[in-house]
């Protein structure tokens, strides 16, 4: 095989992606990945550090997309309405780009080990979101909650979205998911 396979990338992840279903993510190693997707173990790691980044690679991109999203919003708009935008926008595109949404988030929920990656994925959001709005000069306190309660919003609408496999726009579930929010908040 070439150095530098055109596609392998994808191969790999897709590789990866079918056999956690098949087998269960413990049960599988880097070298079955690897020659699931025709490749050698070595060129796993050329695009991979390790075995669960192979399901979340790209998401280091998430936070400082978030964090220039909040500081291009409207600078009248609210702490929570800035935080909320910049999901809206970012997160109609991460979902225009993600693939075998919903057979990933069945491996997550399958596995500690990824739902604890998945958990510290968040917080690098919620960090992400917070040092955006201190930058608005919103006070750190309010800062810290907003951008707690936004990054939950984020993940209960990436959740709906998924669970409708389609037939809903990540703009309706986060907008679903912010009204329940906002009933919930005003006690109705």
């Amino acid at each position: 095989m070439a150095r530098w396979d055109p596609g392998a990338e994808q191969r790999l992840k897709r590789a990866a992606l079918e056999l956690f279903l098949e087998r269960g993510y413990d049960n599988v190693t880097v070298t079955h990945i690897a020659e699931r997707a025709g490749l050698t173990r070595r060129s796993y790691f050329r695009y991979f550090p390790d075995k669960r980044e192979v399901l979340f690679a790209g998401s280091e991109h998430l936070p400082p997309a978030l964090a220039e999203a909040v500081l291009a919003a409207n600078p009248d708009a609210s702490p929570l309405a800035a935080a909320l935008d910049a999901f809206a926008r970012v997160g109609g595109q991460l979902t225009e780009q993600v693939d075998g949404a919903t057979e990933r988030r069945a491996v997550i929920d399958a596995s500690p080990e990824l739902q604890e990656r998945e958990r510290t994925k968040a917080v690098a959001i919620t960090e992400a979101i917070r040092d955006a709005l201190k930058q608005r000069q919103v006070k750190a306190e309010t800062a810290e909650l907003v951008a707690q309660l936004a990054t939950m919003v984020f993940g209960n609408a990436f959740r709906h979205w998924i669970e409708s496999k389609g037939h809903a726009s990540f703009g309706s579930c986060l907008h679903t998911v912010t009204d329940e929010l906002r009933a919930t908040l005003a006690g109705t």
